[in-house]
């Protein structure tokens, strides 16, 4: 990349040049270095890959804002950019489109069209898909399997996805000769050149097709609704992938079947809340038990456990349950479960009840009580 010139520099051009500029600069430098008028230079044969590399960043606007902000690496496919076009050779240029329509079509030996051709002729894969399934809390933290159903397009079984009748298939198209593409020639001042299009008659396909398929319309696939078993793994949450190969739709002349997406969604827990694999649960306990100390039962997601509050216990403090929370998609191991105790203060309490708090609140005396100690000595200071 170190050893690229610059591509201003190339078309004879001054960084911030407008589109005008660029597009007149590649097809004078274009004409002059074509090798159908320099056969047998390789020095031109060069420049005209380095010209045609120059103008298939600049004459995209994406592109070219990313070469003016980081040079060479702001197009280049490795760099981390996410820049690059893939250059090597002459076809497949952004923006060679231009020289042919200048031409008209005059360049067919160098531009897009016979790739585009052999492309349209050749295996492709199917498209992916995707499908979004709800799934319980418990489900997604212990793995399960579930049946979905998907309207898709499958092969179709009465031709087996050539298209054609049964007992009848496609013949190569007499136009093109089976090759999807016809050239035509040109005589212009700097020579003649041909240009290659796809075939009219069998759009690109090299094939004809006299009698197509009944039930597919000669597409070689239908679509139908079909029940697929897909395996949720333990751990998985909100937005998971699980990728399926071969569940997308059928390939097109040969090529391997798309894929199937499932994109997780989980419905949220009546008492858990769930921060990455560890587990959050509020546990309300009354004022003796935080005072005294007790024995409390503590739910988790497979068992209910036994739990030691410590006398003295304050609201809002958090214990630890190691390995109660929800195993890791990438190893067995579990997170944590984190529970938090809160204070309910009692309401609706009759006159005896009432005595009876009082009468504690009598017997405990403020140094029971650290931090209104504490806070009591803070005003008496602030005020004195």
């Amino acid at each position: 990349m170190a050893d690229k010139r610059d591509y201003y520099e190339v078309l004879g051009l001054q960084k911030g040049a407008s589109d005008d500029e660029i597009k007149k600069a590649f097809r004078k430098m274009a004409m002059k270095y074509h090798p159908d008028k320099n056969q047998g230079d390789k020095e031109a044969e060069e420049r005209f890959k380095e010209i045609n590399e120059a103008y298939a960043v600049l004459s995209d606007p994406e592109k070219k804002e990313k070469y003016d902000r980081f040079g060479h690496a702001g197009v280049d496919p490795n760099s981390g950019f996410g820049g690059g076009s893939g250059f090597g050779g002459f076809g497949g240029f952004g923006g060679f489109e231009d020289i042919f329509d200048m031409f008209g079509g005059a360049f067919g030996g160098f531009g897009g069209g016979s790739r585009g051709s052999s492309r349209r002729n050749g295996p492709r894969k199917g498209s992916d898909l995707q499908k979004a399934i709800t799934i319980d809390f418990e489900e997604a933290a212990f793995g399960t399997k579930k049946q979905i159903r998907i309207n898709k397009f499958v092969t179709c079984k009465t031709c087996d996805g050539t298209g054609a009748a049964p007992g009848t298939s496609k013949k190569q198209c007499p136009k093109c000769g089976g090759t999807g593409e016809v050239r035509t020639s040109q005589r212009t001042p700097l020579g003649t050149f041909q240009s290659v299009s796809p075939c009219p008659d069998c759009n690109g396909t090299g094939e004809i097709n006299e009698t197509p398929c009944r039930d597919c319309g000669g597409t070689g696939r239908v679509k139908e609704n079909v029940t697929i078993s897909v395996n949720i793994p333990a751990g998985v949450d909100n937005d998971s992938v699980i990728p399926i190969k071969g569940q997308g739709e059928p390939g097109i002349n040969g090529g391997p079947d798309g894929d199937l997406y499932i994109v997780i969604n989980v419905k949220p827990h009546k008492f858990f809340e769930r921060r990455g694999q560890d587990l959050w649960l509020e546990i309300p306990i009354t004022f003796d038990q935080a005072a005294l100390g007790d024995d409390i039962i503590v739910p988790t997601l497979e068992e209910k456990v036994s739990y030691k509050v410590p006398a003295g216990t304050q609201p809002g403090t958090v214990f630890r349950l190691k390995g109660k929370g929800i195993k890791s998609l990438r190893s067995s191991k579990k997170g944590d479960l984190y529970v938090k105790v809160t204070l309910e203060v009692p309401t609706k309490l009759n006159s005896k009840q009432k005595k009876a708090i009082a009468s504690m609140g009598k017997t405990v005396t403020s140094e029971c009580y650290h931090k209104k100690s504490s806070f009591l000595d803070s005003i008496k200071e602030f005020f004195s």
